[in-house]
C-alpha cells in the first residue's frame, strides 16, 4: 500500500511559542519512521486570514488554505500540535480547521498537546477532539501531553527519559488506526 501519508499541523502563531519544538521532534519521528511520509504545515507560515468562507466554496482561497487543504486531501491521517491557551486550544488552529471538512472526513487524527503546567493540556484535548468528531475525524484514542514544556523539551527534543517511550507508543497506534482507515476507504472507494 505504500507509505502513509501524516503531515503535523502546528496550531499556533503566538510569540515566543513553545510547541515548534514538539512539532519538529515528532515530525523528524514520523519521517524516520518507514511506513510514513510527513511534512510539518505551519499555521504561522500559512498565515490564513479569518475565515469567511469554506475553502471549497470559494474560488479566491488564501494561498495558506489552498496548501492546507491540497496537503489534507491527500494526506491518510494527521497530528495535530497543538498549545492549551485558557484551558482551550488556540483560536487561530479553530480558524485553520474552519476552511476544511471534506479534507478531513475519515482521517485518524493524532492530538499532541503542549503546556506550560504540569497537566499537559487535557482540558485542550477534550475540546479538540469533540470539534473533530464534529467534522468528520477520527480522533485517535492515544494522546501525547507534553506538560511543562520549557523544561521537558529543548531544540534537540525531548529531555524527559520516559518520552521516546510514549511516543513510540503513540505513533504505533497512530499507524494501527491509519492503515485500518486507508484499507477500508480503498475497500468502499470514499
Amino acid at each position: 500500500m505504500g507509505n502513509l501519508r501524516i503531515p503535523v499541523l502546528l496550531g499556533s502563531v503566538r510569540r515566543k511559542r513553545q510547541s515548534p519544538k514538539v512539532a519538529r521532534w515528532i515530525t523528524e519521528a514520523l519521517q524516520a519512521d518507514i511506513r510514513i511520509s510527513s511534512e510539518l504545515l505551519d499555521l504561522e507560515e500559512l498565515a490564513l486570514p479569518m475565515m469567511e468562507e469554506r475553502h471549497r466554496m470559494r474560488d479566491d482561497s488564501p494561498p495558506g488554505a489552498l496548501k492546507l487543504s491540497e496537503t489534507l486531501a491527500e494526506a491518510d491521517g494527521l497530528v495535530i500540535v497543538t498549545p492549551e491557551y485558557n484551558n482551550g486550544y488556540p483560536g487561530v488552529l479553530k480558524n485553520a480547521l474552519d476552511y476544511l471538512l471534506p479534507e478531513l472526513k475519515r482521517k485518524p487524527v493524532g492530538v499532541i498537546t503542549v503546556s506550560a503546567g504540569g497537566f499537559g493540556g487535557i482540558s485542550c484535548l477534550a475540546q479538540l477532539r469533540l470539534v473533530l468528531l464534529a467534522m468528520g475525524a477520527a480522533p485517535i484514542p492515544a494522546s501525547l501531553p507534553v506538560s511543562r514544556v520549557g523544561q521537558s523539551f529543548s531544540d534537540e527534543g525531548p529531555t524527559d527519559a520516559d518520552f521516546d517511550d510514549r511516543a513510540t507508543r503513540f505513533i504505533d497506534q497512530l499507524v494501527w488506526w491509519t492503515e485500518a482507515v486507508r484499507r477500508q476507504r480503498i475497500a468502499t472507494s470514499q
